[in-house]
């Protein structure tokens, strides 16, 4: 079948799978997306036919001609999510779901085709049965799952492509942050802005990561983690980080995160954090949250906590703020209370130890 909202997936098994004996091996210390499963998914699409061709087959290069358009004009999208081994033994996602519509909002800003949620879903379900040995068993051990579409196109010309490569593989990880959960230090880029209104902030391609590499670097030159950006217009406002969404805590208990603009990301763990703290009693406003005032309330302790929130690190405690002009601290610069709550809460949900009162939590095995 092809064209349509479902595909038959033809399965191709690797014929020379990792080992046992050595795949155990490189899951004692996976680190983070630098080793693959045995499998990939691919399916191709062409104006006027739609997707056809969908294999699970040997994870391995992918040919791909010179002038492909993607290698030009940067049609390219991704998505990325986590499957876990569950308390019951057997194996979750959590809210795939939203992963492929986000999927398929990033196509349209980037003039790309949508890929239907079903198929989304069933590749996700395919390179989990099929990979199923390769899911760490660690309590910071996941699956990682990457999803991605590109123009493969063969053309030089400005308009969007004819042809295209949806493509999955997965990668066993442990925690985002080595050492595992603990504050970590932020630079506030000075020279350099995410994104812009109308452009493609809230879109998930690879140009924003790429755009975010220079002071990325600047931030690990003064000794911090990661960078967080302010707004491209005044460059007052606090917009993002590198790739995670940020959230304030004050003293009175509410919560702040920027209001999604269009300029950031609209992260699921960001959805996620808004929805467990008002079942909590919470009161979290989305609301623009100015630099200048970030400082001043840490300064004055209105401020207690601040974290940064996204797949890959879920929910990171931030211990240091620093500037050209000097650092400052939040709270006591350990981890806070609402935050590590927060985390704990989500954790429980997604590997199944915990209710899960959103129905977020899509059994696979």
């Amino acid at each position: 079948m092809s064209g349509g909202d479902k595909l038959d997936f033809e399965i191709r098994p690797n014929p020379q799978p990792v080992s046992a004996t050595e795949r155990a091996a490189l899951l004692a210390n996976p680190g983070f997306g630098r080793i693959f499963t045995d499998h990939m998914v691919t399916i191709r699409y062409a104006d006027g036919k739609g997707w056809y061709d969908a294999r699970v087959e040997a994870y391995g290069p992918i040919m791909m001609d010179p002038a492909s358009a993607v290698l030009h004009y940067a049609q390219e999208i991704f998505e990325g999510l986590k499957a876990y081994h569950a308390a019951d033994g057997g194996v979750t996602m959590f809210r795939p779901d939203a992963n492929a519509r986000r999927f398929n909002i990033s196509a349209e800003r980037m003039s790309m085709p949508h890929l239907p949620e079903q198929v989304f879903l069933d590749a996700l379900h395919h390179i989990i049965e099929i990979d199923r040995g390769w899911i760490p068993a660690t309590e910071e051990g996941s699956l990682y799952l990457r999803p991605f579409m590109y123009a493969s196109e063969v053309f030089l010309g400005v308009r969007p492509a004819l042809e295209y490569t949806y493509a999955l593989i997965a990668s066993p990880v442990g925690a985002y942050f080595s050492g595992g959960v603990k504050p970590v230090a932020l630079w506030v880029s000075q020279e350099y802005t995410r994104a812009a209104p109308g452009g493609t902030g809230a879109a998930k391609c690879g140009g924003n990561y790429a755009a975010s590499l220079a002071a990325q670097a600047e931030a690990i030159e003064h000794g911090c983690d990661q960078v967080v950006f302010l707004d491209a217009v005044e460059r007052k406002y606090v917009d993002e980080m590198g790739g995670m969404n940020v959230f304030f805590v004050y003293d009175d208990g509410t919560m702040a995160t920027p209001p999604l603009t269009g300029t950031i990301l609209p992260g699921i763990t960001r959805d996620s954090v808004l929805a467990l703290a008002a079942r909590e009693g919470r009161r979290v406003e989305e609301r623009l949250v100015s630099f200048d005032d970030w400082r001043a309330d840490a300064a004055s302790g209105r401020l207690r906590e601040v974290f940064a929130c996204g797949t890959a690190a879920v929910i990171t405690p931030i211990g240091v703020v620093r500037t050209p002009e000097g650092e400052f601290t939040m709270g006591d610069g350990g981890p806070g209370e609402v935050t590590m709550g927060l985390r704990e809460q989500l954790v429980a949900i997604q590997r199944g130890r915990a209710e899960d009162p959103y129905g977020w939590v899509h059994r696979v095995l």
